[in-house]
């Protein structure tokens, strides 16, 4: 079902009586990164995913944001849908606003899935290579800047063996809208670090990465584990920075042994 919430495009599968998930998708994609797994999953799962301000088909306004933002967006989806203890699942900078909803309120929350992510904020270098961007944007336009960011997201086989898949996401990405990605890019250079309050996570966590990562190596997603309690760390074969897309029956598996393991143990 599609619904819009707070000016966000909203998508629902499965029955509301089931456990619940929500996906929180990367830049510059949108709800769709996720198709493969709610495929999967809204058997079981009542599974929920969305458009980010400013990128699919949700509100773009000024394009002024902020990743406080993007976490309020997130809890007026939880708190409309009346979703109780979600699990949360966060790619990339779905993962930056994991981490800032864990840490600002992880009571709203029953586990958590983190996708090739990091936890520091930008800094010197990365802040100029997002500014550039911007830039890039503003002269060559959104198609442009897609060319060059989308492909360092996939393993290079990935974009030989599967283009199909490939070609399709990149067409998507190359639809966004400017005002909205630039707006993204901003959230992300400005954005808060949340290492310290990874000791803080209670909750179950399953932290996944790709073998070929080079935006988020599995090296550093392996030291963001270490420092969660009930976390457990997992390398995706085969697979890029985007692990749903390139091996989604691998991500798959591990997605639903682990919501196996912590969802019918609180039940």
């Amino acid at each position: 079902m599609e619904t819009t919430i707070n000016n966000l495009q909203v998508y629902t599968n499965g029955d509301k009586n089931n456990p619940p998930i929500i996906f929180v998708h990367g830049f510059p994609y949108d709800n769709t990164m996720w198709d493969k797994q709610v495929e999967i999953l809204k058997e079981n799962y009542y599974c929920v995913t969305y458009d980010l301000r400013g990128l699919g088909n949700s509100y773009i306004g000024d394009g002024q944001y902020t990743m406080e933002a993007f976490v309020w967006d997130l809890f007026s989806i939880i708190d409309e849908l009346e979703l109780l203890k979600p699990t949360l699942v966060g790619l990339s900078m779905g993962g930056y606003i994991a981490f800032r909803a864990i840490e600002k309120d992880q009571a709203k929350f029953g586990s958590l899935v983190l996708c090739d992510t990091r936890t520091e904020s930008d800094n010197n270098e990365g802040k100029l290579k997002r500014s550039n961007a911007i830039n890039q944007i503003n002269v060559d336009g959104v198609e442009a800047f897609v060319n060059n960011f989308v492909p360092g997201c996939f393993h290079p086989k990935t974009i030989n063996q599967n283009s199909e898949m490939y070609e399709s996401v990149l067409a998507n990405c190359k639809k966004q809208n400017a005002v909205g990605v630039k707006g993204a890019l901003i959230a992300m250079l400005s954005r808060g670090d949340t290492t310290k309050s990874l000791k803080n996570i209670k909750i179950p966590t399953l932290v996944l990465c790709g073998r070929k990562d080079t935006l988020t190596p599995p090296e550093v997603m392996e030291a963001i584990a270490k420092k969660i309690k009930k976390s457990k760390f997992v390398v995706i074969p085969k697979a890029g920075h985007m692990t749903p897309l390139e091996n989604p029956e691998f991500f798959n598996k591990n997605i639903l042994k682990f919501l196996g393991k912590n969802i019918s143990s609180k039940s």
